[in-house]
């Protein structure tokens, strides 16, 4: 008599990705091993400490691509997604319209992060070169934010973590394609990565005003003056995002290897 492997690979799957897999209701064997291992990879580098919000999107539909890997109760509090306007939604992750469509992740960097210790990442699957945003929560001035242009019309990548002038890297890129990560590991240490490497230079300018952010942060277009209005709506396709403390360099790469594993086993990857 011949076993599938999904019982053993229930067996010893960590108890977070169990919650998250049975929240989801997601029952392909394929896609449960890639939660597990994911799961179990992040505990492994010591990453999972540091996260706050995991959007893996995985299960090909609005209702499981809205969950929070990391706390999977159908809660604002939670950080559960709540999308809105018009988004596509398939096996490869989700993509707005690009008219209306965003997704609200009730996270509020004033509360839940810290101008010394805080990232945000993102997997995108298709290039556009147009003006989108990819994500972000500007303050009541419009001066501090979090947020990030993979590919803007001029073809530059822009990664701000706190004053919009200031604390701001911006390079040269050719394509939205990729994992990129945005991680603060003090005042004046703020630092980008596409892949497995850094781009651009260290920004050192100091920083202390997360605590205006209050809105919430949003995927797929730009929050501006706390939330009230939102605008350069995306038409990317995503794949991953995830909020939280601030990543170190050997952090950032080992991230970057258990996502790209993830998005592999999922026959997505880029």
């Amino acid at each position: 008599m011949s076993f599938l492997i999904d019982p053993y690979r229930f067996n010893t799957c960590p108890a977070d990705a169990l919650a998250f897999i049975a929240a989801a209701g997601i029952t392909d064997a394929t896609q449960k091993q890639a939660i597990c291992t994911l799961v179990s990879d992040l505990q492994t580098y010591g990453i999972w400490t540091k996260m706050k919000a995991i959007y893996p999107f995985v299960g090909g539909t609005s209702s499981t691509h809205k969950w929070n890997l990391k706390d999977p109760r159908d809660l604002d509090a939670a950080f559960r997604l709540v999308f809105n306007g018009g988004w596509t939604h398939s096996s490869n992750g989700v993509t707005p319209n690009g008219t209306n469509g965003y997704a609200n992740t009730f996270f509020s960097p004033a509360a839940n992060m810290s101008s010394s210790s805080s990232h945000f990442t993102q997997y995108i699957r298709n290039n556009s070169t147009g003006f989108y945003n990819d994500n972000g929560i500007f303050d009541a001035s419009n001066t501090n934010a979090i947020a990030l242009n993979s590919r803007d019309p001029s073809g530059n990548n822009i990664s701000i973590i706190g004053n919009q002038s200031t604390n701001r890297i911006t390079t040269s890129n050719t394509t939205s394609i990729g994992y990129h990560q945005a991680t603060r590991t003090s005042n004046t240490v703020f630092k980008m990565f596409v892949n497995a490497s850094q781009i651009g230079t260290t920004n050192t300018v100091n920083f202390t005003g997360m605590s205006t952010i209050t809105g919430n942060m949003i995927i797929g277009a730009t929050a501006l003056n706390n939330g009230s209005s939102i605008v350069n709506y995306s038409i990317r396709n995503y794949a991953f995002f995830t909020l939280g403390d601030g990543l170190t360099d050997t952090e950032a790469a080992n991230f970057y290897t258990a996502v790209q594993a993830y998005q592999t086993t999922l026959n997505r990857q880029v």
